[in-house]
């Protein structure tokens, strides 16, 4: 598939069916977050796959109910990927302070694309989940305080095929030429 086209193809997917992942598809998106570049190669990254039901059960339970049961879908998701932030060295941190910016989120950001990118091509539908109880997550994973855990993304076979018409403002709104 053309880039674009997978691009244009890639959608948050909050329904899916029940059909396990082979490992051997996870493990190619996971080669492809690998491969991400990142601030001084620091790769400030660790990836936890869940496909243990009763693990899963747990985590929706904990992580996804109350204020943040507005993801609960995740439920219906065969694995979750959780990523972990590991901190990240004092030279990248101080150059984050001074422009600003927490340069390990941006190389998660781009790892985790990676990852959902290659899911797509591979037939897998994924959503980029934000909103979790963070604490209960770190607690039933036994993830140190040190450690963040920014973002979950659920994945699976789509329940439907149906392609969503992006709305996205054009090239003349976002960009300039000088």
């Amino acid at each position: 598939m053309d880039f674009i086209e997978l691009v244009k193809n890639r959608r948050s997917v909050r329904e899916y069916l029940s059909r396990p992942i082979p490992r051997e598809i996870i493990n190619r998106c996971l080669e492809a977050a690998r491969l991400a570049p990142s601030a001084c190669n620091l790769q400030p990254w660790h990836f936890i796959v869940i496909e243990d039901r009763e693990v899963k059960d747990k985590l929706v339970k904990k992580a996804f109910g109350g204020i943040y049961s507005i993801n609960s879908f995740i439920k219906t998701a065969p694995a979750f990927l959780v990523t972990v932030r590991e901190p990240s060295s004092w030279a990248v941190r101080l150059a984050g302070r001074f422009r600003g910016i927490q340069y390990s989120l941006i190389d998660i950001g781009i790892s985790v694309e990676h990852f959902i990118l290659q899911a797509e091509e591979l037939g897998l539908g994924t959503c980029w989940l934000g909103w979790f109880d963070e604490r209960a997550v770190k607690k039933i994973l036994k993830i140190p305080k040190n450690k963040k855990v920014d973002i979950i993304v659920s994945m699976g076979y789509p329940k439907d095929n149906i392609q969503v018409r992006k709305s996205r403002k054009s090239i003349e709104e976002i960009a300039e030429f000088i």
